[in-house]
């Protein structure tokens, strides 16, 4: 799994910072998931190395403007594309009327399949939303202002390392069969010989895990959704000094981001959402909240846009920003 990060800014965009948006590109299956789309997010997607051709799924975390103010542009776009086999959306109630509100208003159509599922329907804390032979993707409620979702992607575990020498030794032909024992079945061959599948393979590999959690203030539930995950994305828009701005508005300070990954035994932290107030040359800068965030927290990153992250253990940093 591959993070690209395509806005990073609370409220309003900057010089250098666009409004939420995260990319996770998922190789093996060519595939593009979306975590939510602030105005402007298709133009990052075009200066990214990212296809939006790929785009299948998107997940939005609430319905405040600086998350979802992209959508319908995005999904016009992929219209006006011709290439998109379609799209999946996930997020709180008002998301279908919404989009629905702004394509009747601007008599625009959608060629695509599209569906919008409500995740206020599944509000329970740690809900499966989907799931397929590779992944599962979980929703938890957060503390917002309005209702908010944080979401976790887990791979799932992959198939131990099959012992190619020692099925050639046993004579077990090459073929659909090695693929039959790799997946753990037990496979019955012409001569009648039987083989297990366990007996060729090594132990299962862990697949990875990341939580985007996003706008919330400090929140037991993220500490539980995000239990073990290899990478944390959380949002830090206000620094510890601000810590009385952030609870009244339902943000979260880079301590309070801390505490949560410290709290979950995450691999990686790396935080988000920051507020136009700590721009470079003013009395804080986001480096201020970076180094409050290690303190508590010491793996802890500072996002930027076209900040890209393999997922794996430990996580690999590739910065784009600059290309």
């Amino acid at each position: 799994m591959q993070i690209t990060f395509l806005g990073t800014s609370s409220g309003v965009p900057t010089r250098s910072r666009n409004v939420s948006a995260v990319a996770l590109r998922l190789p093996q299956r060519s595939e593009i998931w979306l975590f939510d789309c602030g105005e402007g997010t298709q133009h990052q997607l075009i200066r990214s190395e990212l296809r939006t051709s790929q785009l299948t799924k998107i997940f939005i975390t609430h319905m405040h403007g600086d998350h979802v103010y992209g959508l319908p542009g995005l999904l016009a776009s992929l219209g006006l594309a011709g290439n998109s086999t379609g799209v999946e959306l996930y997020g709180p109630n008002p998301l279908k009327s919404f989009l629905e509100g702004v394509f009747k208003a601007s008599s625009s159509r959608v060629s695509y399949p599209m569906q919008i599922h409500s995740i206020e329907k599944l509000a329970e804390e740690n809900k499966i939303i989907y799931e397929d032979n590779e992944f599962i993707v979980r929703s938890s409620p957060l503390v917002h202002r309005v209702p908010s979702f944080a979401y976790r992607v887990d791979q799932k575990p992959k198939p131990g390392r099959f012992n190619i020498s020692k099925a050639k030794g046993l004579g077990i032909p090459p073929g659909p069969v090695y693929a039959e024992l790799q997946e753990g079945k037990t496979v019955r061959l012409n001569d009648g010989r039987t083989f297990e599948g366990k007996d060729f393979c090594g132990p299962k590999r862990l697949g990875t895990s990341f939580v985007y959690c996003t706008d919330t203030v400090f929140a037991e539930s993220a500490i539980r959704l995000a239990k073990g995950a290899d990478l944390l994305i959380h949002e830090a828009t206000f620094a510890h000094n601000d810590s009385q701005l952030a609870y009244e508005r339902q943000h979260s300070t880079s301590t309070m981001a801390a505490q949560i990954a410290s709290a979950a035994n995450v691999g990686q932290l790396v935080l988000t959402h920051l507020s136009p107030r700590y721009a470079p040359g003013n009395k804080l800068s986001p480096n201020n909240l970076l180094t409050e965030a290690k303190a508590i927290f010491p793996n802890t990153l500072l996002a930027k846009d076209f900040l890209q992250i393999e997922i794996q253990k430990p996580a690999t940093v590739r910065d784009t920003s600059a290309q």
